[in-house]
């Protein structure tokens, strides 16, 4: 077998210029999003009013308004940092892996995971960028298992393995906080993986050099003297050996009957 290295297209320097340069632009959309919910919490804190008004109130015309602007609103600091670091993460992960269906899934999951809690939510104002994070979860999880190429599924068990735990979330645990939402967000997050599944291609598939090997010429089989022969030449053991081949026996022509000898006699 030819072990030879093969040239990658995955490893080029422009292969890796390009990759680094998705990995930044993901990076800089987490910190965008997150960077959102910190501006509206400190334009908040500096005016010193409360932006109640956005939250999202259910089967109330008025909360409508919380379709877009609940998840903008927390209700306290340590609600703000327990959404931020899971909202960065994972929109990273997705705007890397599949930056075009992310971009179209998050808004799925923003309007669709308010649209569930105004139909089903409780009688309460529920706030909280917990919904999106629990529907990016859930969007980036069930896109491995749909799409199955090499970076979505080491997305998924990556997000699996840091917050799995959301895919209980939408449980009634504690009273102030939104299971609907949560709820809301796994479902809206479940639509557009099915929806947007296709919408990125496949990363390029690494060939190894066993894959790209030539088949062998039947004329060149036995060339080489370290190649052991084929299954099919080799002889069982229970044949027995090959007795040696002692000589060539040659026929010989019957001698002709002399003159005076009598032909063979034919009986009928």
């Amino acid at each position: 077998m030819d072990l030879r290295p093969l040239p990658d297209s995955a490893y080029t320097p422009d292969a890796l210029k390009r990759d680094r340069r998705r990995l930044e632009t993901a990076l800089f959309w987490g910190g965008v999003f997150v960077g959102l919910l910190w501006l509206v919490a400190a334009a908040e804190w500096a005016s010193g009013v409360k932006f109640s008004a956005l939250g999202l109130a259910p089967r109330e015309w008025s909360g409508l308004v919380g379709i877009l602007g609940a998840p903008l609103v927390h209700g306290s600091l340590g609600h703000l940092v327990a959404n931020s670091l899971p909202s960065y993460v994972l929109v990273a992960l997705g705007m890397y892996a599949v930056p075009r269906a992310t971009f179209k899934a998050l808004p799925l999951i923003w309007l669709g995971s308010g649209a569930i809690v105004w139909l089903f939510g409780r009688e309460s104002l529920h706030i909280g960028a917990s919904g999106v994070t629990h529907g990016l979860m859930s969007f980036l999880f069930l896109l491995g298992a749909l799409r199955r190429d090499r970076t979505t599924i080491a997305i998924a068990l990556v997000v699996f393995f840091l917050y799995g735990g959301m895919t209980l979330g939408f449980l009634p645990q504690e009273a102030g906080i939104s299971f609907e939402y949560h709820g809301g967000g796994l479902i809206a997050g479940v639509c557009a993986a099915i929806l947007y599944r296709k919408l990125d291609p496949p990363p390029p598939v690494r060939s190894y050099s066993w894959e790209e090997e030539p088949e062998e010429d039947e004329s060149r089989l036995g060339s080489d003297p370290l190649e052991p022969p084929a299954p099919i030449d080799v002889k069982p053991l229970w044949d027995g050996p090959t007795p040696p081949q002692r000589g060539i026996v040659l026929p010989f022509r019957p001698r002709p009957p002399a003159e005076d000898e009598e032909p063979p006699r034919t009986l009928h």
